[in-house]
């Protein structure tokens, strides 16, 4: 592929992706305003002025134009493990990433008091079809991670959706707190003992199975 080549097909990536925002960005906002079940695909293509054949060309489902912002975080649990420092067990790392992502208030840990990030969640974990849409992106983020955890393919298989739903039950547990009308300062040390808890549990069983 010659250097034009390869910068059309960067800016047509590029362009691909702007698109793909823009689309997710109109119908979340919808979302929110009406309602997701209240809100059609029709709708959406509207909003966003393209027909419904475009937008089924980017999105291939209603759920997935809403779980694109989640879809930013597919494989980070990997990155982590894949990217973590010498002699540091892939345990450790994620323990010390979800740490530093309930510093930063990342709406990924749940721990986000944004009017936006709350009102998104609120719709996320409230909205049956969209709870079961983010199983598939689970079932990715295991398999991406299982890679990374190498070793056994039983092991790492089993290893990783531990790992994963643990995240998912984090997150839901601090969005459940927020919503009961704490604050995020009140509630943060409880994310860091409940985080901790969980890795204690999962160290438990997987530590002698992942050494750094």
């Amino acid at each position: 592929m010659t250097t034009g080549e390869t910068a059309t097909t960067g800016l047509r990536e590029r362009k691909k992706q702007r698109t793909r925002q823009a689309l997710s960005d109109a119908a979340i906002a919808l979302f929110l305003e009406h309602g997701f079940d209240r809100v059609s695909v029709a709708d959406v293509a509207a909003a966003a002025d393209v027909s419904k054949p475009t937008l089924f060309r980017y999105f291939p489902a209603k759920e997935d134009l809403a779980l694109h912002r989640i879809a930013d975080h597919q494989g980070e649990a990997a990155r982590v493990v894949r990217d973590r420092p010498d002699g540091r067990s892939p345990l450790a790392a994620l323990r010390a990433h979800f740490h530093a992502r309930l510093d930063a208030h990342d709406p990924v840990t749940g721990l986000s008091d944004h009017p936006g990030v709350r009102a998104f969640h609120d719709m996320l974990y409230t909205t049956p079809s969209l709870l079961a849409r983010l199983v598939r992106y689970a079932s990715r983020d295991e398999e991406l991670l299982a890679e990374a955890l190498g070793g056994p393919a039983p092991v790492a298989r089993l290893a990783a959706a531990q790992i994963v739903t643990v995240h998912q039950r984090l997150a839901q547990e601090n969005w459940r707190k927020l919503v009961s009308g704490r604050p995020v300062t009140d509630v943060l040390p409880e994310a860091h003992a409940d985080a901790d808890l969980a890795y204690d549990l999962l160290g438990t069983g997987l530590d002698g199975h992942f050494e750094g």
